[in-house]
């Protein structure tokens, strides 16, 4: 039976190449984003085993609805990836600007966790895999950084959300890479990570045997 993956922040960057990997691997794909145009695009692209739901990762309607949709289309969910998030165009404390910091935690944080809420009951009907977008950032502490931050908190809820969902056979992993060639930067890193490497990486940790939790995947670029 064809596996089902729901992903977040599935219009461009990591979401898209995650979403043309499970794709190819055979997996049907519902695609989440507020670029109702861009996810349409993928859908089109990839044909009848995807599913374009628009939507905002900071709603939690939005995301039960989307999850709801998908399990009518698919007949269930396999795994769901919170891969949704956004950076600051200003840093520091003291230099940045508050309203910016609310949005990074709606999106970083209370993202995750809405993703979370809203496809745990179909994937412990599967036992199911949720997969998280982590950080390079996550893993160390880089001054003054706030995003650093809410990907402090991704890494702590994923292995909580691992130990938690081993006990009805469900498996979390958190993927946490450096820098990666993505729109989240203003100039193009092309020596950097791409976004396929990242999508190799989810779909390592998603094919991996049922007896293996693999917790965390970090990458970097060797330039």
């Amino acid at each position: 039976m064809t596996k089902t993956l729901f992903i977040t922040g599935a219009s461009s960057g990591i979401g898209a190449a995650t979403a043309r990997a499970a794709a190819a691997n055979g997996w049907n794909v519902a695609l989440f984003a507020r670029s109702q145009d861009k996810i349409e695009a993928l859908a089109a692209e990839l044909g009848e085993g995807a599913l374009a739901l628009p939507g905002d990762v900071t709603r939690l309607d939005d995301l039960e609805k989307a999850v709801a949709a998908t399990t009518e289309a698919f007949g269930g969910l396999d795994a769901a990836f919170a891969n949704a998030g956004k950076g600051l165009d200003t840093p520091g404390t003291v230099e940045g600007d508050p309203e910016e910091w609310r949005r990074l935690v709606d999106i970083n944080i209370m993202g995750v966790l809405y993703t979370a809420r809203a496809a745990l009951p179909a994937l412990k009907t599967a036992k199911g895999h949720l997969v998280m977008t982590g950080s390079a950032a996550g893993r160390r502490h880089i001054p003054g950084s706030i995003y650093g931050a809410t990907k402090w908190f991704v890494h702590g809820y994923a292995g909580n959300m691992a130990d938690e969902m081993r006990d009805w056979g469900g498996r979390c992993t958190v993927i946490a890479p450096g820098m990666v060639d993505t729109a989240f930067f203003d100039e193009a890193k092309p020596d950097k990570l791409h976004p396929d490497d990242v999508a190799d990486a989810v779909l390592h940790a998603l094919n991996a045997d049922p007896r293996n939790g693999v917790r965390e995947i970090f990458l970097m670029p060797q330039s």
